[in-house]
C-alpha cells in the first residue's frame, strides 16, 4: 500500500518462482516434480496479476484440463536464464516437459525481433523463418502427442517476453498454427471456470467510438463493424456521443445482456492505472471497469459469457504491456475476453468480427476457439489481409469452449 515500503516484484519476487521451476525440471524431473513445477507456474500468473493490481484479489480453485476439454493441450513455456522449458498437459496423459538450451539474452532478442516483423513492412522471408524458430522451441517436440491424442485447441498459459506474440502466427515450414488447430491464451486454469456456449441464448450490447476523440484516431469502420453484427445478433447499439461512461455504466446495470462487445480504443499496459477503455467523455480503467461488472453480476444472475474488445493496443514501449491484457480479462468476470495485441485496420477488423458472429450464432455448435480460428482463417484467405499482421492479434482469452 505504501509505494515507499513496496520492492519490485520482479526484481525480489518473480525470480524465486522462476528459480525454483528450473530447480524442478532438471533432466531427472519425476512426474510429481513436472506437476509441481506447473503448479508453480499457475502461481506465478495470480502472484503477477495480484501485483498488477496491487491488491490480493483473485480467488482460484484447482482444476484438471481433463474436466474442462478432452480435446486440448495445455503449453506452459518459461524463459529461464540458461534455456525454454516448455510443460505440456495433454488429457489422459502424464504431463511431461522439454527444453531447448538457449540463453535468455538470445531467446528475447529473437521473441524481440520476431514481434517486429509482424508488421507488413517487414522482410516476409525473415519473418517466417523467425517464426518457424519459436514454433521449434514450443510447439516442434509435442507435434507427435498432438496428432495422436486427437488435439483440436491448443491453450498456451505464456511467460514475460512471450505473452506479446501472437500463438497463432507460428510457422511449421509449411502452414501456420492457426491452419492446424484452434488457439487460446489463458492466465492459468486456476482462473478458468468451464462452460460451453451450446444452448445459451446470445443477447448482445455494443457500443463504441467512431470519432476521433482524446487524442485518439477515429474509426470510421466501427459502423460497418456493427451493421455486420447486427445482422448476426440484434444488439443493442449505443455509438459516439451516447457511448460515455454513465451510459455504459446504465446500460451494464440492465439483466439479460451477456455479451459484450466495445469497439473502442483500448490500452493495454503493465500498470493498472495506464490500462483502459475510451469513452466519448473520458477513460474507464481497468479496476474501474471490473467494478462496474462486478456490481452487474452482484444484481443480475446472468454472467457475461463474452466481452469484446476490438480497438485495443499496447503501451509503446512497456514490453510486460500484455499483462494489462490479462488483468482486464480476469477483472472483468467475462467468461471469455477477446482483444487484440496492437492496434489492427479497422478495414480487416470488421471482416473478423462478421464472420466471428456468424460462427457463434451458426446452427452447428461451435466452440469460442473455433469460431475464433474460423474467423482468422476468413481475413488470412482475404487476399488484401493475408498478411498475419492483420489476422493474428486477435486472442482469446479464458473460456475457449
Amino acid at each position: 500500500v505504501n509505494a515507499d515500503l513496496q520492492f519490485s516484484f520482479r526484481d525480489r519476487v518473480e525470480p524465486v518462482y522462476r528459480q525454483f521451476t528450473g530447480l524442478l525440471l532438471d533432466e531427472r524431473a519425476s512426474s510429481s516434480e513436472i506437476k509441481r513445477a506447473r503448479e508453480v507456474l499457475e502461481q506465478l500468473q495470480l502472484a503477477e496479476l495480484d501485483n498488477f493490481f496491487q491488491e490480493n484479489c483473485l480467488k482460484s480453485t484447482s482444476i484438471s484440463i481433463d474436466q474442462i476439454d478432452p480435446h486440448a493441450a495445455v503449453f506452459y513455456p518459461m524463459i529461464l536464464p540458461d534455456r525454454i522449458e516448455v510443460i505440456l498437459s495433454i488429457p489422459g496423459q502424464p504431463v511431461r516437459h522439454y527444453v531447448t538450451v538457449l540463453p535468455q539474452s538470445q531467446v528475447e532478442t529473437v521473441v524481440s525481433d520476431y514481434f517486429q516483423s509482424l508488421h507488413p513492412a517487414y522482410s516476409s522471408q525473415k519473418r517466417l523463418a523467425l517464426s518457424k524458430q519459436i514454433y521449434d522451441w514450443l510447439i516442434r517436440p509435442a507435434e507427435a502427442d498432438l496428432a495422436v491424442y486427437d488435439v483440436k485447441t491448443l491453450v498456451f498459459v505464456l511467460d514475460s517476453a512471450l505473452r506479446s506474440l501472437p500463438m497463432s502466427s507460428l510457422y511449421d515450414g509449411q502452414q501456420y498454427l492457426i491452419e492446424k488447430y484452434a488457439v487460446a491464451l489463458s492466465p492459468g486454469l486456476q482462473l478458468l471456470t468451464g462452460r460451453s456456449l451450446e444452448q445459451t441464448q446470445l443477447k448482445t450490447l455494443v457500443g463504441g467510438l467512431t470519432q476521433a476523440r482524446q487524442g485518439f484516431s477515429a474509426l470510421p469502420a466501427v459502423r460497418e463493424e456493427v451493421a455486420q453484427i447486427e445482422k448476426e445478433m440484434s444488439p443493442e447499439v449505443f455509438l459516439d456521443r451516447e457511448f460515455t461512461s454513465q451510459r455504459l455504466e446504465n446500460q451494464l446495470e440492465q439483466s439479460g445482456y451477456n455479451t459484450i462487445h466495445l469497439a473502442t480504443h483500448a490500452q493495454f499496459s503493465s500498470s493498472a492505472d495506464e490500462t483502459f477503455l475510451l469513452t466519448w467523455d473520458g477513460r474507464i480503467n481497468v479496476k474501474e471497469f471490473g467494478d462496474l461488472l462486478t456490481a452487474r453480476q452482484q444484481n443480475n444472475a446472468e454472467t457475461i459469457e463474452l466481452l469484446v474488445l476490438s480497438a485495443c493496443q499496447t503501451a509503446e514501449g512497456d514490453r510486460q504491456a500484455s499483462l494489462g491484457l490479462a488483468g482486464l480479462a480476469v477483472r472483468s468476470g467475462a467468461r471469455s475476453t477477446v482483444a487484440t495485441l496492437w492496434a489492427v485496420r479497422d478495414e480487416s477488423t470488421a471482416l473478423f468480427m462478421s464472420e466471428f458472429y456468424k460462427q457463434l450464432n451458426s446452427d452447428s455448435p461451435t466452440t469460442r476457439a473455433e469460431a475464433l480460428r474460423q474467423a482468422q482463417l476468413a481475413v488470412l484467405h482475404n487476399p488484401n489481409y493475408n498478411h498475419p499482421f492483420f489476422w493474428s492479434p486477435f486472442v482469446l482469452v479464458g473460456n475457449w469452449l
